[in-house]
């Protein structure tokens, strides 16, 4: 089969052909129609020091997709050869305390597919039944190959109550654009999304109501004036791993306000944790998706209204993967789709 490997401990992809997958009995084969380039994919593209000391080299990298059943292993029941499914890509182990309560997307054990296990850029995917999520027709394959990252935005947007809240993302990659189309559509009051990347601001206003500030030039207290917010923001959603950003956000909660961080500083960054303390600020980290709570509540708002079509920019047939690497790289794309068939 057609795949792109992580073939060489160096910068770059690599087009190459595989052997498909041979599947254990309660393994499924997927036939991968659509693939997302996700940012981890750009870290493992550029072979940083997280990816270094990550990914085993060779590696077929990638885990947002969509596609059919083909094959169902002895044990599999519930699921259909032909049936059209997206999946979870955090593989869980079952002996922890976490997984035994019930409690899958916090098991210490996880392994994710195309950073630990072989990912989803090949024609055919190997993935435990357990992991297949169904998609109704009313999710096209397109859709369902942002379903991954759709959830990371879905996770940390319902982790507060949102209805009549109001609500400042910091960073507005994909993932926080999408966070901010959730935020609208739960309810929330005023949705305000920061970065100091214009053409993603831009993409952001395009996408959903939201109030874009380039706080590069722009000041947030004036706009948050302009809004007749008097106290401060209610929820905060940092999506860009940035300390200023942060910072910017517990400066701008009202007292009592909640914070739930998605985005991954570079390193080690200083916090001023009495500002946090004396303002009574709850925190709460967010890793991937609740599994599988996450998926049904996403697919539920996709299938109601919420549309996220837009932070699509880029589509590209696989051969063209460099080009869709180049567009993700540039840092002015949404999501880029990669298409299989």
């Amino acid at each position: 089969m057609k795949a792109l490997e992580k073939s060489k401990p160096e910068v770059g992809l690599w087009m190459t052909r595989a052997p498909v997958p041979k599947i254990g009995p309660d393994d499924v084969l997927i036939r991968v129609r659509k693939t997302g380039i996700c940012g981890t994919d750009i870290h493992i593209w550029n072979w940083d020091a997280w990816a270094a000391g990550t990914v085993p080299v060779p590696m077929i990298t990638g885990h947002e997709f969509a596609g059919e059943i083909v094959e169902l292993g002895r044990n599999v029941e519930g699921l259909e050869i032909g049936q059209r499914c997206s999946g979870e890509g955090h593989l869980i182990g079952k002996k922890s305390r976490q997984s035994r309560a019930g409690k899958f997307h916090l098991d210490p054990g996880t392994r994710g597919i195309g950073v630990n296990e072989q990912g989803a850029f090949a024609e055919f995917l190997r993935l435990p039944a357990f992991n297949v999520v169904p998609l109704p027709d009313a999710i096209d394959d397109e859709i369902g190959a942002i379903l991954d990252p759709l959830g990371n935005a879905v996770h940390t947007a319902l982790s507060f109550d949102l209805i009549g809240e109001d609500v400042l993302i910091t960073g507005a990659g994909p993932i926080g654009i999408m966070a901010a189309a959730v935020v609208r559509h739960v309810g929330a009051r005023h949705v305000v999304i920061t970065d100091i990347n214009q053409d993603r601001l831009d993409l952001a206003a395009r996408v959903t109501d939201v109030v874009p500030v380039n706080v590069g030039h722009q000041d947030l207290k004036e706009v948050m004036s302009g809004l007749k917010m008097k106290e401060g923001f209610d929820v905060g959603l940092e999506m860009s791993g940035n300390q200023r950003a942060l910072d910017q956000m517990v400066e701008n909660l009202v007292m009592g306000g909640r914070i739930a961080l998605l985005g991954i500083p570079p390193g080690k960054s200083p916090v001023d944790w009495s500002r946090i303390v004396f303002k009574a600020i709850t925190i709460k980290g967010v890793y991937g998706r609740e599994i599988f709570e996450t998926w049904y509540k996403m697919i539920a708002m996709l299938e109601n209204g919420l549309d996220v079509r837009k932070v699509i920019t880029h589509r590209f047939k696989v051969d063209d993967f460099r080009e869709g690497f180049g567009a993700m790289l540039s840092g002015s794309s949404g999501k880029v789709v990669l298409d299989w068939t």
